[in-house]
C-alpha cells in the first residue's frame, strides 16, 4: 500500500511507489507522478518506465526528475516547479524514502517565493525535517 503525505493540498511525497499503487495514487486525486529517483540506485527497485507506463495507461502525467547521490541543483529544481505548474491538479512525488523529493518540492517552492517557515513547517507535517536546507530555502525566497 502506497505511503501518501501530504505536503499541501496540491503536493504530496511517498516512499519507492510500485506498478501496483498507481491504480491507488489516481484514486486519491492524484493527476501527476513525479519520479525523483534514478533508476538502478538499488537491486529490485521498480524501473521507472513501467511505472511511467501504468501511470500513463490510467491518464495521469509522469515526469522523472532523478536525484542521485550527486545532489541536485537549479535545472532539477526548476525541472520540479514546472512539473507542479503544469499539473492540472495533485502531485505525488517519490523517490527511496520521500526525502529527496520533499527537498525538491521545498526548494522549487521556495525558489517561486514560498514562505520558508511555512515550507518547514508542511514538511515536518509530513515526517520530513527540512531545517538542514532552511538557509538555502531562505536564500531562494529572498531572491
Amino acid at each position: 500500500m502506497v505511503d501518501i503525505r501530504p505536503l499541501n493540498e496540491s503536493v504530496a511525497v511517498a516512499p519507492q511507489i510500485t506498478v501496483d499503487d498507481v491504480a491507488a495514487i489516481k484514486a486519491a486525486g492524484y493527476v501527476a507522478i513525479v519520479n525523483n529517483r534514478p533508476d538502478d540506485e538499488e537491486l529490485g527497485q521498480p524501473e521507472g518506465d513501467a511505472i511511467r507506463a501504468a501511470a500513463e495507461a490510467l491518464g495521469l502525467t509522469y515526469t522523472a526528475i532523478p536525484v542521485g547521490h550527486a545532489g541536485l541543483g537549479h535545472a532539477q529544481i526548476d525541472a520540479m516547479a514546472t512539473a507542479l505548474v503544469e499539473a492540472d491538479g495533485p502531485v505525488l512525488a517519490y523517490c527511496r524514502s520521500g526525502t529527496r523529493s520533499c527537498n525538491l518540492w521545498a526548494l522549487a517552492a521556495a525558489k517561486a517565493g514560498r514562505n520558508p517557515e511555512l515550507i518547514v513547517r508542511q514538511g515536518a507535517a509530513a515526517g520530513y525535517d527540512l531545517g538542514g536546507i532552511r538557509p538555502t530555502l531562505e536564500a531562494l525566497a529572498a531572491r
